[in-house]
């Protein structure tokens, strides 16, 4: 008894204070990837300011921000918010439609048959390929804008939701059918939530394409956004107005997609998924 004692004596430092493990360190990366993009910027900054890089192409960045500074909270802002008012309506109306569609096209042989042809082809079409095609069709207003958004966003959701749905096990369905499952209930209790981690990837790609189009969707007789920034910036010879835009693009793409990424770990808080990380077993 006494030796047990001791032997758990000594033990307990040990088990106490344990080492740093594999989350300390990919804390320490997660901290390196955030200060990257600022060391990135950092660099440039020193390299403009060297004469290494020709300021009249590429501003320094403290130049860029200086020229969001005197266009004053309030102007960014609406520029900001038109932007992202538009990605959001076109991104919902695009997205809305493919989770419908790539359900359908997903579900039954005859509907894919129908439309898939037509949806290759559509598939092609660059971005801009659209835009003489909306405005002669809906205008100068907001329409042709949130239609082209919508366009982006729809094909990669239609294509997840659709490898989704055909990806799912045989057996799961085969289970379904011996527990007499019906059509709604075979699809709400054992197709979605299989097809849901694709379906999501979808969503999240669906949503970076909505930022995309919306730069061209802003080319289109648009007075404010973040694409009419860039298109202002380029019309008047200005790289500090052109890198500012872009910016900003950039936070509000990492933004979005972050909110996602969260909205992502909610609805799949049940999957036990390989998360690259190696895990040693105890033998």
């Amino acid at each position: 008894m006494t030796n047990t004692a001791t032997r758990r004596d000594a033990l307990a430092p040990a088990l106490g204070s344990p080492s740093p493990g594999p989350r300390d360190a990919l804390r320490i990366w997660r901290i390196a990837g955030i200060a990257l993009p600022f060391a990135a910027l950092a660099a440039v900054e020193l390299a403009v300011r060297a004469d290494w890089l020709p300021d009249h192409l590429i501003p320094a960045p403290s130049e860029i921000l200086a020229t969001l500074a005197h266009m004053g909270a309030a102007r960014v802002a609406r520029h900001i918010g038109a932007s992202t008012l538009r990605v959001f309506a076109g991104f919902g109306a695009g997205a809305g439609l493919a989770l419908v569609v790539g359900a359908a096209m997903g579900l039954s042989r005859r509907i894919e048959a129908l439309l898939e042809p037509t949806f290759q082809a559509l598939r092609s079409i660059p971005s801009l390929a659209w835009v003489p095609l909306l405005l002669l069709w809906l205008g100068i207003d907001e329409a042709p804008k949130i239609t082209l958004i919508a366009i982006g966003a729809f094909f990669p959701v239609h294509l997840a939701v659709v490898a989704g749905i055909r990806g799912v096990d045989r057996k799961f369905v085969e289970l379904g059918a011996v527990y007499r499952l019906g059509s709604f209930a075979l699809f709400r209790r054992i197709l979605l939530p299989a097809a849901l981690p694709q379906i999501v990837t979808g969503l999240r790609t669906g949503l970076s394409l909505a930022w995309m189009f919306m730069v061209a969707a802003e080319l289109i007789a648009a007075t404010r956004g973040l694409g009419f920034m860039l298109s202002d910036g380029r019309e008047t010879g200005r790289p500090d107005l052109v890198f500012g835009a872009i910016l900003l693009l950039a936070l509000l793409g990492k933004l979005s997609d972050g909110a996602m990424r969260r909205i992502e770990t909610r609805l799949l808080a049940w999957r036990d998924a390989f998360d690259g990380a190696a895990r040693k077993e105890g033998r």
